[in-house]
């Protein structure tokens, strides 16, 4: 990964914040893909509404009004898996799902002619706007993406007028039964945007419910990686993430700090109800490492170099780069930090441990004894995380001007 030099001065650090542009303002076109947005389009929306079980809109239709049976979008996001939009006359036995597995279009579908899950088309999480349509024609479901068909599925629909129920509703960027009812387990969060959405016919619409409101901003360009806002944070199980080698006991935690800015937490390990056994905090463009109120060492920052905290029973060795330092730990302390995982309460925090302040940073990468962890697997995590992209800072030649 290119070298970006010291820790982000605060001149970046509007962009990280921005909740929303000035109005008027559309942004650049991007360098890829579809056009950028229109004056008179909505604003496009985040998709993710915390854990992503929650719809950000559903919208109810009568199927006895309809007389255009497709829906389009256009789509942009980093994330490679997660849910685009449910639909369903009956939650128990006509549902259908499409969203995103390893990059692609999945649907999943279950009514009384068919029940399949299939998957299909180009790559869709490059971070590009791209088109999606999904047209039922006769008795056929119909997948087009950029323009073009990647996937058709015959007898797998009737006629409007046999449903059983009037109403169909459809939920964007969520589910509307727990995820358990799928046919194939998906991680239904989705970070992404979502722009130009034309849901069956409007004419037919019922009813409809306002996106709910998001920290994310889609005006904003973005890059691969996991963006935490100021005070945010991630808590992982550690019994439930890559586990230490026994003989002899080591334990590492690696993190890619793609950009960074402000003065707190970047992680810590504890219980919740002592949360900093030990920690790494940023202060004056240096990273800090403390074992509660005891001692700490400090080592200077340069982003694009990953940083390196090492556990044994030698002691604590953080490293960037040929850069080293070594935190030698009283017995008892070292003891107890390492009692923390043979504890159902042991904890990794990522961010703002509970009652502290964190930094705002951009990771490419939190890495567990070599093995990169899933934001979206968490024990849990603040809603305004954004788990799979970052916004772009003036170091990769982004307009920051808005």
């Amino acid at each position: 990964m290119e070298c970006r030099g010291p820790l982000a001065t605060s001149g970046w650090l509007s962009l990280l914040l921005l909740l929303l542009p000035p109005p008027g303002h559309q942004g650049r076109a991007p360098r890829h893909g579809l056009s950028t947005q229109r004056v008179q389009d909505p604003p496009a929306v985040h998709l993710s509404n915390g854990s992503g079980q929650e719809p950000i809109t559903i919208m109810t239709f009568d199927f006895t009004k309809i007389r255009k049976s497709s829906s389009s979008f256009e789509l942009r996001t980093w994330d490679p898996e997660g849910v685009i939009f449910y639909g369903d006359t009956n939650p128990k036995d006509d549902w259908f799902v499409l969203g995103l597995r390893d990059g692609r279009s999945e649907i999943q579908l279950h009514n009384q002619m068919a029940q399949l899950t299939v998957g299909a088309g180009p790559r869709l999480d490059d971070g590009r706007w791209h088109q999606v349509e999904v047209k039922i024609l006769e008795d056929s479901l119909l997948l087009n993406v950029d323009g073009e068909e990647v996937l058709r599925l015959r007898q797998v629909s009737g006629p409007l007028a046999s449903k059983p129920q009037p109403i169909v509703r459809i939920a964007v960027g969520g589910l509307l039964f727990p995820v358990s009812s799928l046919r194939l387990p998906l991680v239904p969060a989705l970070d992404g945007c979502l722009r130009r959405g034309n849901w069956l016919d409007p004419q037919a619409q019922t009813s409809g419910s306002a996106p709910t409101s998001s920290l994310r901003s889609c005006t904003v360009q973005s890059q691969p990686g996991t963006f935490f806002p100021p005070g945010t944070r991630a808590e992982f199980n550690l019994q439930g993430i890559p586990q230490p080698h026994a003989e002899p006991w080591a334990f590492s935690l690696d993190l890619g700090l793609q950009l960074a800015a402000g003065s707190g937490h970047l992680l810590a390990l504890g219980t919740p109800e002592n949360p900093s056994q030990l920690s790494l905090h940023l202060q004056d463009q240096k990273v800090v490492l403390s074992s509660g109120s005891g001692p700490e060492l400090e080592l200077p920052l340069v982003l694009g170099l990953r940083l390196r905290l090492k556990l044994a029973v030698s002691g604590v060795v953080l490293s960037q780069g040929s850069e080293k330092e070594i935190l030698a730990l009283p017995a008892s302390d070292l003891a107890s930090l390492l009692k923390l995982w043979v504890q159902p309460q042991g904890r990794l925090f990522l961010g703002a441990p509970p009652g502290e302040a964190s930094a705002s940073f951009c990771l490419d990468g939190l890495w567990a004894q070599g093995q990169k962890l899933d934001m979206d697997r968490a024990l849990s995590r603040s809603q305004d995380i954004w788990t799979h992209s970052c916004p772009q800072g003036p170091n990769n030649g982004t307009d920051t001007t808005h």
